[in-house]
C-alpha cells in the first residue's frame, strides 16, 4: 500500500453506496421460517428486486420469476431480518440438484464447496462503518462478514436441510472458523422454509449483537452506544434449470444486490448503510 493511500485510509468510510435501512426497536420475532401475520410490523419494510437491486448475471424482467419483501428491526441483543421470496422455481425441490461444471465439489460442506449455490439469501455487514482501501472485503470477523442462508442445505442440517452455511472468505481458515462457530453455539441463526404450495419461500435471520457485530476492537454494539450506522449489503442468489443461466458463472439464472456493482458488490466501500436505531418503530419515523 502506498504511504499516501494509508495517510487516506482513516477518513474513509463504507456504506457508499446510497441506499439505506434502518433498524428499530421492536418485539422478538419466532425463527421458524414462517411470517405470521403482525410479526414484523414493528420493522422496517423494504423491497426488491426488479428495476430496484443490482443484476450479477440475468436481469430480473418479471416479479413473478423472482422478489423479495424484507423486514428488518432489533430487540436491543439482536438484529433480525426477514426475507418472504417469490421464486417460480426452488432448486432441490421443483428441479434436481445439478451440479456446475466450475465445481464439481459445489455441495460439499467444506473450504472447497460453494455455500450460496442454491436458492439463497446473503447477508453482509461491516459492523465498524471503515474500510482501510476501496477493493476491501469483508474480514470474516465480527467487524466485517458475509454469511449464507441456503433454502436446501446448511452446516447443522446438511444437505436438504436450510440454514445458516459459512459464507466469505471461506479460503480463509480463521474466517471459517469463526463462521462455523458463530451457526454452532447460536450466535447467529437462521430458518430456511418452501412457502405453502411453494413458488417461493422465507427466511428468518437472527445475528447477535455479541459477537457478531463488533464495532471496535473488542467493543460490540449495544444501544447504550445509541444510533449506529453500519455498512450493509443484502444478496438474493437463484438457481433454476441449468439451460436459464447458459453464459452466465455456474449457469446462475439471478444474483441481485441491495447495494454495489455487479463487479463491485462484495466490496466494503460499495454497500449501503444500515441504522441500527434506539427508539421504537412507529409510523411517524418509519422509513420512506
Amino acid at each position: 500500500m502506498r504511504p499516501a493511500l494509508l495517510l487516506l485510509s482513516a477518513a474513509l468510510f463504507a456504506g457508499d453506496y446510497p441506499r439505506s435501512l434502518e433498524a428499530f426497536r421492536g418485539k422478538t420475532p419466532k425463527l421458524d421460517g414462517v411470517i405470521s401475520p403482525g410479526e414484523y410490523a414493528d420493522a422496517t419494510t423494504f423491497a426488491g428486486v426488479k428495476d430496484v437491486w443490482v443484476s450479477t448475471f440475468s436481469k430480473v424482467t418479471d416479479a413473478k420469476d423472482l422478489a423479495v419483501t424484507g423486514y428488518v428491526k432489533h430487540d436491543g441483543k439482536r438484529l433480525y431480518f426477514a426475507f418472504d421470496v417469490t421464486d417460480d422455481v426452488l432448486y432441490g425441490i421443483d428441479i434436481p440438484r445439478w451440479v456446475p461444471e466450475e465445481n464439481p465439489k459445489t455441495h460439499e460442506l467444506t473450504r472447497e464447496g460453494f455455500p450460496w449455490f442454491g436458492d439463497e439469501m446473503e447477508l453482509l455487514i461491516n459492523a465498524t462503518n471503515k474500510y482501510a482501501t476501496p477493493e476491501e472485503n469483508a474480514a470474516g470477523n465480527g467487524q466485517s462478514w458475509q454469511m449464507v442462508c441456503n433454502l436446501t442445505k446448511s452446516r447443522l442440517g446438511g444437505i436438504g436441510k436450510g440454514g445458516l452455511l459459512e459464507g466469505e472468505p471461506r479460503r480463509e481458515l480463521s474466517a471459517w472458523n469463526t463462521y462455523q462457530k458463530w451457526i454452532v453455539e447460536h450466535a447467529m441463526d437462521c430458518a430456511a422454509k418452501p412457502k405453502p404450495g411453494g413458488k417461493g419461500y422465507v427466511i428468518e435471520w437472527a445475528v447477535s449483537f455479541d459477537p457478531c457485530l463488533e464495532v471496535s476492537p473488542g467493543v460490540f454494539y449495544s444501544t447504550k452506544l445509541g444510533d449506529r450506522a453500519m455498512g450493509l449489503n443484502i444478496a438474493l442468489g437463484d438457481i433454476d434449470e441449468k439451460e436459464r443461466g447458459n453464459g452466465n458463472f455456474g449457469h446462475f439464472h439471478h444474483e441481485d444486490w441491495f447495494a454495489g456493482t455487479p463487479q463491485g458488490r462484495t466490496r466494503l466501500k460499495e454497500w449501503g448503510t444500515l441504522w441500527i436505531r434506539t427508539r421504537a418503530f412507529s409510523k411517524k419515523n418509519a422509513p420512506r
